[in-house]
């Protein structure tokens, strides 16, 4: 059986090809979702990609998570789809209560490109079930506001809930805590700076983005596979 993943287009979206070419190189199926959308088609799998929705005005994704489709995705959401967010759509899913915190910008307000390691930190969430805890990954960032940051309630929270995901093993931009992913309390809703679909082929330098998809396709066939 196939996973259907929707990758929704904002204005000013960048990344959204380069996802479903990652998706589809696994033998996947994806499809474009356009941001003015009412409704979500039949799909297993939402992802809001990275770029500059709306041109960023006002601040990333602040004026994205007013767009029609996010709607959907929220009740998509609620209903347990998985929902992952990258980059800006990281973004996007904390200005839309997805999840908590926010993204500032980045310490010594330098954008940056370029390949980090992470760590796995939790294996609860749709993009790190079929990975183990403590796990390297080599996966490139391209951020100016990718400083995550949040209340010590909040990051209490994130940790006690183990719904921190992904933490920087060199931590590049002044996140809390070396954050680089986090999810929602169900784990089915997962935001992340660090772009995996630039990271699944080796002309690219790393593979490594591999194992999040498939961790994300398996999720979603098992909860196709219960409804």
């Amino acid at each position: 059986m196939t996973t259907s993943v929707g990758v929704v287009l904002f204005p000013g979206s960048n990344c959204e090809h380069d996802v479903v070419e990652a998706v589809k190189g696994l033998g996947e199926d994806a499809q474009l979702i356009w941001h003015g959308d009412q409704t979500l088609p039949p799909v297993d799998a939402v992802v809001l990609p990275g770029g500059f929705a709306h041109g960023d005005y006002l601040r990333p994704g602040a004026i994205a998570r007013f767009s029609p489709i996010m709607e959907s995705v929220a009740r998509f959401a609620s209903d347990g789809g998985p929902v992952v967010g990258i980059c800006n759509g990281f973004q996007v899913l904390t200005e839309a209560h997805l999840l908590p915190g926010a993204l500032q910008k980045n310490r010594g307000l330098t954008f940056l490109c370029m390949p980090v390691d992470l760590e796995v930190a939790s294996t609860r969430s749709v993009l790190t079930s079929g990975v183990h805890v403590g796990d390297r990954l080599r996966i490139p960032i391209n951020h100016f506001e990718g400083n995550y940051t949040c209340d010590h309630e909040t990051l209490a929270e994130l940790k006690g809930e183990d719904r921190i995901v992904l933490r920087y093993v060199d931590n590049p931009n002044g996140s809390v805590d070396d954050i680089a992913g986090i999810c929602n309390p169900t784990g089915n809703v997962v935001g992340l700076m660090p772009h995996p679909e630039r990271a699944c082929d080796a002309l690219l330098g790393s593979e490594d983005g591999k194992s999040l998809w498939r961790s994300l396709f398996t999720w979603a066939l098992d909860r196709a596979a219960a409804r």
